[in-house]
Formats: C-alpha cells, structure tokens, sequence
C-alpha cells in the first residue's frame, strides 16, 4: 500500500501537535484532524489555562525547536514548598521544600499559558511541509489494512497511513473503535480553574496545599499572578462555580491564605472533573495511544501533560528507529517497543497520584499526624529530597532522547 500519509494523528491538542513535529522534523509525513474548529485557544486575551511543563518537557520542546519563542513568555518555577492545612487556619508546621538550586539542570519547570502553548504548535504546524493540518473535522472511522489503516473522516474524506495516533483524549474514540477497553474510577471531585492577581511577588514558588477536600496548587506565572488548580467534592465544586466572581473569591481567599497579599480573579473560570483512567493497552493494530487517550491522571503535581510528553518523545523515537532500519513503522513488533517502554511507567505513575490524593484529601488526626511527619522526613533528608526534585523535573527513568534534548 502507498499511504496518504506515515502517520495519522486523531486530536489537534497539544501532545498531538508536539508528536507530528517531532514525526515531521525526522522526516516522516504526518497528518493531524483536529476536530476542533479554527483555533480561538491562540488568540491574545488569557483565558486563565495555563501548564507547569518539567524540565524534562522543555527539553523536548527545546529539541522540536518551539522552546526559543516560548521561554520569555514563561515563568520558571524555582521552589515547589507542598504542605498539609486546612481553610483558614494556613500549613501545617511540617512541610516540603524544593529548591532549584539543589539541583544542577537549573528550574525544575516552567509554567507556561496555554495560548501561548498551543500557538506555538499550530504556527509550527501551519508551516512545516511535512505536516497536513485538517482542523474542524474528526475522525469517525478506522479499519486496518493489509499495510496500513484506513481513516473515514466526517467530511467523508477517507485517508490511508501506516499507522494512526490516538491523541484524542479520555474519551478516545480511536481506542474505542480499536476495541481497547479502560479501567479507571472517579474521585467525587472536580478541579476549579481560575488564574489570580496578587500584591507580592510569588518569586517563582509553587505550592502544593493538601486540604481534606482536595489539593489546591498555586503556581506561579508570570507578574504578580498565579494559577490556580482547586479540588472540591463534586456538590460544592458546582455550588462554587455558580457563585459571582467576589463570591468566589470569599470562598477561595481562606483557602489561598495571606501570603501573597489581596487577590482578585486575573482570567476565566473553568471546572474539570477528576477521575483515573488507564487504557488496557497503548497499543492495538495499526494504532497507538497517547497522553489521555492512554492514562488520565490526578492533576496533583501536574504530571498529565508531562506523562503525555513522554510518551510523545518515546513513540516518536521508535518509528523514526523503524523507518530509519527499514521496518514497517506499523507493525505489531514496532508497536509492542512503545508499548513496553511506555505502558509500566505510565500505569505507576496514575496509581502513584491515585495514592497521594486518597493520603491527603480527608481530615483523619491519624493519617494527618503520620503525613505531616513524612513530609517533614523528607525535607530533613538532602539526599531523598533531591531524589524526589529530579522526579518531579521529569528526570528519572528511561527517558526518550527529545526528553534529554537531543534530536531523533
């Protein structure tokens, strides 16, 4: 069969955009559907979005060349400080600190607006000769053919590659027509969204509060500002959200704290619904799974983006490893390499976020007592403390080559 296309991406997101850049620059053609209409998410009003990308991360947009135009527009984040409380009555006296300079790589991340993420992507995408963009269209079929796959799509265009991507999100209709199942539970929780401007400066520290409803992060953005991410039971998160913007912020206030000074909303306010979700498998004939439609994760820490990197970085080298030794980029053989690489880590990763949440998100004297305690261990032991800094700066482990800043 001579396809269409190498690749086809189903989800015009970020990992999508991030995976057919770095597809494309080895030389490989790729096709993205977005089923998304023309982008408003790049336009210049912020809308409160906003990602805390690992060091890691920014390697590897370093590495697919978007990182040089991004990096004034981002806020590295200098300390991450995670501590237990309650509303109103601030941290508890034992907590955990890291610091960048206790490492030698530099900031353990960036926070980053999503406009100015994805903007990155699609000007990238729009101009690369390697790359066809069809937005506003989605994938509504997929049939594997003897070399490749067939794609239908809703505007009744039908494409042929090797292989097709599914970057489509927890409800990924490219692993459900692939007849992969997930596994996963909801957590009664909803995460509120919001951005704030405050009078001090955050001088780049990220905090990490485990209140018994959920964790509140605030992490810092450029200027006096911060995003917000905010866990609260499914009932009061709805009942949070209808309230007016000053009525919002009197809840939010006791949970911020006084650190910062006089808060008040800096962008538009949004909820997510939190839940697990893992795919039985990344992969499946002619088809591969990546970021959400493999592994919908806790925000805590903000790994979900940077689990989906990851396997951005791993996936794209393995195919442009095959396609350079000759192989079929879309057979099984060359799947199972992603796969395997991906899949434990991923899965460990979702179970670990899984088991910090269910620790801190209740009020237990007991379990708070033994928590309190381990995050005061830690911070008192240098060399287990930097242990868990290079996890959190997406250090550890088998890391794809993007992810370490070289090219493919």
């Amino acid at each position: 069969m001579t396809p269409d296309t190498d690749i086809l991406i189903a989800g015009g997101g970020l990992n999508g955009p991030a995976l057919a850049l770095a597809l494309a620059q080895a030389g490989l053609t790729v096709t993205v559907v977005d089923a998304r209409p023309a982008p408003a998410r790049s336009e210049p009003g912020f809308d409160g979005r906003a990602y805390a990308l690992a060091l890691a991360s920014r390697r590897l947009l370093q590495a697919i060349g978007l990182w040089p135009g991004l990096a004034p527009l981002s806020q590295p984040i200098l300390k991450i400080v995670a501590s237990d409380g309650r509303a109103g009555t601030g941290a508890a006296p034992f907590f955990l600190t890291f610091d960048s300079a206790e490492i030698e790589e530099g900031p353990m991340g960036h926070m980053v607006e999503d406009r100015h993420l994805y903007g990155a992507f699609l000007r990238a995408l729009q101009v690369h000769p390697g790359i066809r963009l069809i937005p506003g269209t989605a994938v509504t079929g997929q049939e594997p053919v003897p070399g490749g796959i067939c794609v239908t799509l809703s505007d009744d265009q039908v494409l042929t590659a090797r292989l097709i991507a599914g970057c489509d999100g927890r409800g990924s209709g490219t692993a459900t027509r692939a007849g992969i199942r997930r596994q996963g539970w909801g957590y009664g929780q909803t995460a509120l969204v919001t951005a704030v401007e405050h009078e001090r400066p955050h001088e780049g520290t990220a905090h990490q509060l485990f209140l018994p409803s959920g964790p509140l992060a605030i992490l810092p953005l450029p200027g006096n500002r911060s995003s917000i991410v905010w866990s609260e039971d499914e009932a009061a998160a709805r009942a949070i959200q209808a309230l007016p913007d000053e009525d919002y912020l009197a809840v939010l206030r006791p949970r911020f704290g006084e650190f910062l000074g006089e808060i008040r909303l800096a962008g538009d306010r949004f909820t997510y619904p939190l839940s697990l979700s893992l795919a039985e498998r990344f992969v499946a004939p002619r088809v591969a799974l990546v970021g959400d439609a493999a592994h919908g994760v806790h925000p805590i820490a903000g790994q979900g983006l940077n689990l989906g990197l990851r396997d951005v970085g791993a996936l794209a080298e393995v195919l442009v490893g095959a396609a350079r030794r000759g192989e079929d980029i879309g057979a099984p053989d060359v799947l199972d390499r992603y796969q395997t690489w991906r899949r434990f880590d991923a899965t460990a990763l979702a179970l670990g976020m899984d088991g910090v949440n269910r620790l801190f998100s209740n009020d237990n004297p007991l379990l708070r007592g033994l928590r309190d305690l381990g995050l005061g261990a830690v911070n008192a032991a240098p060399a287990l403390r930097r242990r868990f800094m290079r996890e959190a700066a997406g250090l550890s482990g088998d890391l794809p080559r993007l992810m370490q800043g070289q090219p493919l």
